[in-house]
């Protein structure tokens, strides 16, 4: 659980995003400058992209040198998804918010 304002803004972001989207999960990254980014999941034919990955995506376009935090909305993420985030910043934290509306650190 994390009581960080700015973990709990990207909590309010993800489900927005979800939301609003009527995706089944989103994820919000906040990078190391404090600037934020929101995903969906992109799936198209045989291609799919969780949200993890595509939040990632959209962050590295914007040439990010680092993580600080990601909240996922929705969907657990997998195992390899955390690793995606954590092999390029490695004090990343990676937050899912549980069934009982609570950031668990992943």
């Amino acid at each position: 659980m994390s009581n960080n304002p700015e973990d709990l803004k990207l909590l309010t972001l993800a489900k927005a995003t979800q939301a609003r989207s009527g995706s089944a999960s989103a994820a919000a990254l906040r990078d190391t400058t404090g600037r934020t980014y929101v995903a969906i999941p992109v799936a198209i034919g045989e291609f799919h992209v969780d949200a993890i990955h595509a939040v990632l995506v959209v962050a590295l376009a914007s040439q990010i040198s680092g993580i600080e935090a990601i909240v996922v909305a929705g969907t657990k993420p997998e195992q390899s998804s955390i690793y995606a985030v954590t092999n390029f910043s490695a004090s990343a934290q990676v937050f899912w918010i549980n069934p009982g509306e609570e950031l668990e650190l992943l």
